[in-house]
């Protein structure tokens, strides 16, 4: 609900204040006094496009102010959210206009961009007029209206999870089918390559034992005969022997040597122990150093193999595993493609019929509900002076989406036998903004989280036909906060708030007011509507029976 609204040195008006109230808010005023620059200071903070010259003359800038206040659930909320902007029961909106033109916006005291605020403003508030070019004329939006009549938000969800399904497989099987043609293209270098690998068979860290064999057995071969002739000179033909020898020699001596060969004879001992541990050594190396020259060229050969697969496929030699695994999953895919493709395929079929099913359900339901939501049009537009003039919703078949399969459009015939077109196209000024609130009438669902204003809606109607469009404004107004321009006493008299725009002169300059009417200044209010600039007693008893309802 619109709660409040300040402007300050903005087109005629100075400084202004209004607080407006739940139900409907009519504003009256002579011809010329500046109801429309109103709506133009609530358009500038809204963020609509409107005038250029916004700035009252002589001074540096215009500003304007509206508080807002928001119930929980509000779409408000989410457009705040989003923007990362401070929400709560309160909104405030302050946009400033310099004379240079540029524009500052303001929401609950943090700048924000005009396009924020533009998308604040479209959960806010719903103008409606003679030169309504958008909201329930623009029939983009009357498929979701007719949705909202009817009330089915059970199938539309259905249609919705059915569409999602249906893009969702047919996403499937447009992947798969770029995938299998991709691995198509290389289809004989994935087979040649996995037989390859396949047939090596390398293991991770292979690479690297082969490399230290190799390099073994390379050096043994230098080394060998080295350590061969160090066996020999180790051996029972040479050290050892004379070792032995010498052992003999003295174990021979020692009875007759009183003790003193016996140092020599355990210091040989040890050298002997000693001897032949350095001969065991020996032989052990002498048979590690020993190969078989073709175990050297076999391992040469499949280091090399390793290597050259690892370059061909520009990895490193550990990683030739990770690439088998690859190229045999890419294979299998491929191998297995065709079938995949087939169950993608009747997967979508049963996605399609499924949306099929739901879309078809929906515009079953739409169909009911224009019967219903015309037959509405019909009993609201009699009263209105429009009994000749016949609504109608066409359907059609539109675009398949996840709102279903049908186009939605109102149209109208003024007069029985004529040609039916749009609202905007077929409809005079007047007809128009009676069609207008009856739609909106028929439309609305419980309180309505929109301020809906009406400006000069009622223009060209009078008697028991502007009644009828007060009454309607009055009953859309029981759900939520309605305000009107309006010429009509008949309007104004139904009003639960009321307004007098005036403009006045001083010191040269002319400004624009808005006051609100106490119940005997709504009766004179009214009277001035109903017999000009001089108020007669009884156009105030007439706008006495019209308060009186």
């Amino acid at each position: 609900m619109l709660r409040a609204l300040d402007i300050h040195d903005m087109l005629l008006i100075e400084r202004l204040g209004l607080e407006f109230h739940p139900g409907l808010n009519v504003l009256t005023g002579e011809t010329g006094a500046g109801k429309s620059i109103l709506l133009d200071c609530l358009g500038f903070v809204l963020g609509w496009r409107g005038r250029a010259e916004l700035v009252r003359k002589g001074a540096q800038q215009g500003e304007v102010s509206a508080v807002f206040d928001l119930p929980d659930g509000h779409p408000a909320h989410a457009v705040l959210a989003e923007a990362g902007l401070p929400g709560g029961p309160e909104l405030i909106l302050r946009r400033v206009n310099a004379t240079d033109g540029r524009k500052t916006a303001f929401i609950n005291d943090r700048r924000a961009s005009g396009e924020v605020l533009r998308a604040l403003s479209a959960t806010l508030v719903e103008l409606h007029g003679q030169q309504d070019d958008g909201g329930l004329l623009n029939e983009r939006g009357h498929r979701a209206l007719l949705d909202a009549f009817a009330g089915h938000d059970d199938l539309l969800a259905a249609t919705r999870a059915a569409w999602a399904a249906r893009a969702k497989a047919a996403r499937a099987l447009s992947q798969a089918e770029a995938q299998l043609a991709e691995v198509k293209g290389e289809e004989d270098f994935l087979r040649h390559a996995v037989a390859e690998l396949d047939k090596l068979a390398p293991e991770p860290g292979e690479e690297a034992k082969l490399d230290a064999e190799r390099r073994l057995m390379q050096a043994g071969e230098k080394i060998r005969a080295d350590v061969a002739r160090a066996a020999q000179a180790l051996g029972p033909e040479a050290a050892e022997g004379l070792l032995r020898d010498a052992d003999r020699w003295l174990q021979g001596a020692a009875d007759r040597a009183e003790g003193r060969l016996d140092a020599a004879l355990t210091a040989l001992d040890r050298a002997l122990i000693e001897l032949g541990e350095a001969q065991q050594g020996v032989e052990e190396a002498l048979e590690a150093f020993a190969f078989d020259p073709r175990a050297l060229e076999a391992c040469e050969e499949r280091l090399f193999a390793i290597r050259g697969l690892a370059r061909k496929h520009a990895v490193l030699p550990d990683d030739l595993g990770r690439l088998a695994e690859d190229l045999r999953a890419r294979l299998a895919a491929l191998d297995a493609g065709e079938g995949r493709i087939a169950e993608l395929q009747l997967e979508l079929r049963d996605a399609e019929t499924a949306f099929a099913r739901a879309a078809e359900a929906l515009s079953t339901a739409r169909a009911e509900a224009a019967t219903r939501l015309d037959a509405a049009m019909a009993h609201e537009l009699a009263p209105l002076k429009l009994e000749r003039a016949v609504f109608e919703t066409r359907l059609a078949r539109g675009d398949a989406g996840a709102e279903g399969v049908d186009a939605v459009a109102f149209t109208v015939a003024t007069n029985p036998g004529a040609p039916a077109g749009p609202l905007n196209k077929i409809a005079s000024g007047g007809e128009l903004s009676r069609f207008l609130l009856a739609l909106k009438v028929v439309l609305a669902r419980g309180a309505d989280a929109l301020v809906l204003i009406f400006d000069e809606i009622d223009r060209g109607v009078g008697g028991a036909t502007a009644d009828a469009v007060g009454r309607r404004l009055a009953r859309l107004a029981e759900g939520a906060q309605v305000l009107v321009v309006t010429h009509s006493p008949q309007v104004a008299a139904r009003g639960a708030h009321h307004f007098r725009v005036q403009k006045s002169v001083s010191d040269g300059m002319t400004t624009s007011d808005v006051v609100a009417l106490a119940p005997n200044e709504r009766r004179d209010e009214i009277a001035r509507m109903i017999s000009g600039a001089e108020v007669t007693e009884a156009a105030r008893a007439a706008a006495e029976d019209l308060l009186k309802g």
